[in-house]
């Protein structure tokens, strides 16, 4: 069977299409007008967002999780996967770079083929829009 062969190829090709990569043109921009944002340092004295706003704000990047930790504190986490450590590796240094750069550092733990990344504003005990901000900037590492 030569035809079974293309039709694995062509189902194949679906899986890759539907990947998270395969974004819509509305999700680039609603990323873009974040990821074009400062972080702005947060020192407390705001409120942390509430579940709606954080819901409202999640559909602005990319498959972020929201969590909360053991105090009931909220953050958002993503797993990043890649062919190899290297990859990772270069990855995480980026993230790096930007976490400087915006004064915002999340949390990265990272291996063979992954990086985790979590994000949080740790004087407010939750999420604000910077961490948001952040989020849409390390999407953006991948979509180039």
């Amino acid at each position: 069977g030569h035809s079974s062969v293309v039709e694995r190829l062509v189902a194949n090709e679906k899986v890759e299409g539907s990947s998270p990569f395969a974004r819509s043109k509305e999700m680039e921009n609603k990323m873009s007008d974040l990821a074009n944002k400062k972080c702005v340092p947060c020192e407390g004295g705001i409120p942390a967002f509430d579940i709606n706003e954080i819901h409202k704000y999640l559909k602005k990047i990319d498959g972020w999780d929201v969590l909360k930790d053991t105090e009931d504190n909220f953050y958002i986490n993503k797993k990043f996967k890649f062919k190899n450590y290297v990859e990772s590796e270069q990855f995480i240094l980026k993230v790096g770079k930007i976490a400087e750069t915006e004064g915002h550092h999340p949390d990265i733990s990272f291996g063979w083929g992954y990086a985790l990344i979590k994000i949080s504003t740790h004087a407010i005990k939750g999420l604000a829009e910077s961490d948001f901000v952040l989020a849409a900037k390390i999407d953006k590492l991948i979509s180039v």
